[in-house]
């Protein structure tokens, strides 16, 4: 018996009828071989409760049902003959179909049987055309008929009857959005992964983003996204397990005929017939065809293939999946993350360009025990059917004129940012009519940001110059601030990127002092309604504590010139100051500590990769520096990209070595002013 939590009780009383225990589900699906949905097909239809009793009746006539419909290997034979001797048998397995042109007529497999033409009716094939491509899970009788197994070439055994094994309800998505409404967006994101077999309780939030990202393809249609990551994290559990719209492609050859169009009989692929077609251990794809890989990149840029003359449109997403055989960084160091992709895919980069997402499957733990859930989740042929829903509609006009991308985003980046959006504003709100409120869109869009942007940072890696500005950036609202979104991989949290910070953040270098040694240090100044300044340092450097009184001052007696027409008597300003070396005193911070303040009222950050260095005193002056050169080398060791120092160490910077000088671009400023116009944001 396992504790129900607040959360089982929450999604029991919101989805009633349609939950079940995840527990109870892998009981099952070990013993038999069908996937996880085809168990909780069963389980939905005789354990959706939360009272133990029925619960253990359900389970009864559950394991009754596998036990005599699913054929284990061996018992081929045993059930042909029931079927011999009762004239039909019911089974549980995969049904397939062809055309059997000699006889004009459709013949079915089943591979637990390993039957290969059984006869089918033609009405039973146009009914459900899956049959032809890839096939499904149903509940069959199979019939025998002595008469014909007299005949010669006859074929005794034929369909009498199936029942796909997924949901045939149309009104779902109704029932969905209605309990939707009684959870939190963060009990809903929870009950999301449980439904698929997994407990939050121990995940990071970037874990639960990550597996969020693998349902997107399943809500939008032409949704492309590539996972690479380490081994062991679950990358096909999801398509092949959890919903019968997914196909799961494992390694080997991809025929196009099957993928898109069969030009001998006009037949339909998989991307016309599943939500979503997935390529597991990617890297050793190929095509059957030298022109394979255009028709899909074709595919992927439009959801249309031709065939002949004919334009063929499907709205199949396409998910590639593979693994790192080595750490993140070290795939960094050694190439570009889309390494393990094939070699006709790797380094092309019209085909990334065509990838609208590149989930992190670094950060997705790995499958353990203690991973997978007891509790309740949603029915897994209820959830597919939703998702399966949801593809019809869009969620764009949630994002309209209240979303603005930035200047670095080309039309394909800004439509993979879009489709993402869309996606995951679906998962977390079914509800097309519910309003989405601000923390949930800015999550999407800098979660739609950041896996876009990985895409492009690896085509800059590959030498394009067209990819060169991977800023990506967004406005929330018109009054709003332009933020900067990264990629987590590519930057540490303690080196200067090239990235611009959040408004009023700023890297500097302290020149020392009496007995401090050189040291980079960040600046963080957020402002807010009251007046004055307070250093959120315990206990506060007193070295930097007069730097920042120099900057404050300054910024009250020369407020037209730095910031115009606002008022920064009437804002209070919060600084932190972060130390990333074994210096702690921030002395001589003054021109760093007075763009930040400024750059926090005027909502504008600092140019990416720039360090800004210098003092300045009551009066306004620039005071000097005397070790200009090391303080140029420690920026350029640390990554910086620009320097900004007062024009009165030009002299000393002929020291610099040649190699040191041009690893740098360092620029001179006068005064307050010209500093701060130097290093914001234009």
């Amino acid at each position: 018996m396992i504790e129900l939590d607040a959360l089982d009780k929450l999604a029991t009383d919101a989805f009633e009828g349609y939950i079940v225990r995840k527990d109870l589900v892998r009981m099952f699906s070990r013993q038999f071989p069908v996937p996880t949905y085809v168990v909780e097909f069963l389980l939905g239809r005789y354990c959706a409760t939360t009272n133990e009793a029925e619960i253990q009746e359900g389970l009864d006539i559950v394991q009754r049902q596998l036990a005599s419909r699913t054929v284990k290997a061996g018992e081929e034979e045993l059930f042909k003959a029931r079927a011999r001797e009762t004239g039909a048998v019911k089974i549980i397995d995969i049904i397939t179909a062809r055309l059997d042109a000699k006889t004009d007529s459709y013949v079915a497999s089943l591979p637990s049987l390993r039957l290969n033409d059984v006869r089918i009716p033609p009405e039973l094939i146009k009914e459900h055309e899956r049959m032809l491509t890839g096939g499904f899970y149903a509940e069959i009788t199979l019939g025998y008929d002595a008469a014909i197994a007299q005949e010669k070439f006859g074929r005794p055994f034929g369909i009498d009857g199936l029942r796909a094994i997924q949901l045939s309800k149309r009104d779902v998505l109704d029932s969905l959005s209605a309990g939707r409404k009684k959870l939190s967006t963060e009990e809903w994101r929870d009950v999301l992964l449980r439904s698929i077999g997994l407990e939050p309780a121990g995940m990071s939030s970037r874990g639960k983003d990550a597996i969020l990202l693998r349902m997107v393809p399943f809500v939008e249609r032409n949704y492309n996204l590539v996972e690479l990551g380490p081994r062991g994290t679950g990358k096909s559990h999801l398509f092949q397990q959890v919903s019968p719209y997914a196909h799961l492609i494992s390694g080997g050859k991809a025929t196009v005929a099957r993928m898109f169009v069969n030009n001998g009989n006009g037949q339909r692929g998989l991307v016309c017939q599943y939500d979503v077609v997935c390529f597991d251990e990617v890297s050793g794809i190929s095509f059957d065809q030298k022109d394979g890989v255009n028709i899909m990149k074709g595919y992927m840029e439009s959801g249309e293939f031709s065939r002949g003359k004919e334009s063929i449109r499907a709205d199949g997403s396409i998910v590639l999946v593979g693994n790192f055989d080595v750490d993140v960084e070290h795939q960094q160091r050694v190439g570009h993350l889309f390494g393990p992709l094939p070699p006709e895919m790797r380094n092309d980069t019209a085909f990334m360009d065509r990838i609208h997402s590149f989930l992190p499957g670094w950060d997705i733990p790995k499958m353990s025990p203690d991973l997978y859930t007891n509790h309740f989740g949603l029915v897994s042929d209820y959830l597919s059917e939703c998702f399966s829903q949801l593809r019809n509609q869009s969620r764009l006009s949630t994002v309209q004129g209240r979303v603005f991308l930035g200047g670095a985003l080309s039309g394909r980046d800004i439509t993979a940012v879009n489709k993402t959006i869309s996606g995951l504003l679906k998962l977390i709100s079914p509800d097309s009519e519910a309003e989405v409120n601000d923390a949930d869109l800015e999550w999407a869009v800098r979660l739609a940001l950041e896996v876009r942007r990985r895409v492009k940072e690896q085509q800059k890696r590959i030498g394009s110059a067209e990819f060169r500005n991977t800023h990506f950036s967004y406005t929330l609202g018109q009054e709003g601030v332009e933020k900067f979104v990264v990629t987590p991989e590519l930057q540490s949290e303690n080196s200067i990127g090239t990235d611009p910070l959040e408004p009023g953040q700023v890297w500097t270098i302290s020149p020392g002092g009496v007995d401090d040694n050189l040291g980079l240090y960040r600046i963080e100044v957020t402002e807010g309604p009251g007046s004055g300044v307070r250093i959120l340092n315990k206990p506060t450097p007193t070295a930097f504590q007069e730097s920042l009184r120099y900057a404050e001052q300054n910024l009250y007696s020369r407020a037209t010139q730095l910031v115009g027409d606002r008022d920064p008597r009437s804002h209070e300003f919060s600084v932190q100051l972060r130390a990333f070396d074994a210096a702690k005193s921030g002395a001589k911070l003054g021109i760093s500590a007075l763009i930040a303040l400024a750059g926090a009222l005027l909502r504008k950050p600092v140019r990416g990769g720039l360090v800004v260095v210098g003092e300045i005193n009551l009066g306004g002056s620039i005071e000097d520096i005397h070790n200009a050169v090391n303080i140029a080398e420690i920026a350029i060791e640390k990554g910086a990209q620009a320097l900004l120092m007062p024009v009165s160490c030009r002299r000393q910077l002929n020291e610099l070595s040649d190699d040191m000088a041009t690893k740098v671009d360092i620029q001179f400023y006068l005064d307050a002013r010209d500093a701060l116009l130097k290093a914001l944001v234009e």
